[in-house]
């Protein structure tokens, strides 16, 4: 069992996207919020060519900011685009198969993880991250107290780095508190009237705040 001692760090999840030009300036205002280690990409169905160039107009400016840009499940797509990694939902075998078509440099994320032993399968299968607590496919959430009990039952028993998704702002300290590498914010943070930048930096201020308690324990 180890120990995390390096302090959480913030992802963000995107809408799907249709429009790259329409998100670019959300995703620059929630990097000037501070720091974020990855953005998910998560882009509305298409050919796999507008899906590329899709991903092609986000990678630059966000690799910029030294933020790695990982694309919702399409190796194919992620690889073409220029990002960094692909997020998987399917379980292992949509692991091997992303595996087998992406260099070992790129990051391999599963979600979508529905009980303990799919997240310890996907784990076993190597991979960079797994997440809890994601929208499931009808758009709804599972339950914060679940998130918070799976996270901090990852983190503290295996090395495989955790996400846990907040459904809102007011659930990011508890979900700090997990121990998880990573809290995401999901799509409700790109809503329009929300302040993204803010959330970014008051996601991160947290985040301080629960690093600044636990040194002084």
């Amino acid at each position: 069992m180890t120990m995390h001692s390096s302090p959480t760090r913030l992802m963000l999840v995107t809408p799907p996207v249709e429009d790259a030009e329409a998100i670019v300036f959300r995703l620059m205002q929630a990097m000037a919020g501070g720091d974020i280690a990855a953005i998910v990409l998560r882009l509305t169905p298409g050919d796999d060519r507008s899906r590329i160039e899709r991903v092609k107009r986000l990678a630059g400016p966000v690799q910029a900011n030294n933020v790695a840009l990982v694309v919702e499940d399409s190796a194919l797509v992620a690889t073409r685009g220029g990002a960094d990694g692909v997020h998987v939902t399917g379980g292992p075998e949509a692991i091997a198969e992303a595996r087998s078509s992406l260099r070992n440099e790129r990051i391999i994320g599963a979600g979508s993880l529905r009980a303990r032993h799919d997240a310890m399968d996907v784990g076993e299968a190597g991979v960079d991250y797994v997440m809890f607590g994601e929208p499931r496919a009808d758009g709804s959430v599972p339950p914060l107290a679940a998130v918070i009990e799976r996270a901090g039952w990852w983190a503290e028993i295996f090395e495989t780095p955790c996400v846990a998704y907040a459904p809102d702002a007011e659930s990011v300290p508890a979900l700090v508190e997990t121990g998880a590498e990573f809290v995401a914010l999901g799509a409700w943070a790109f809503e329009e009237g929300q302040d993204i930048r803010a959330l970014v930096e008051a996601t991160n201020a947290a985040i301080a705040a629960f690093a600044a308690r636990k040194a002084a324990r």
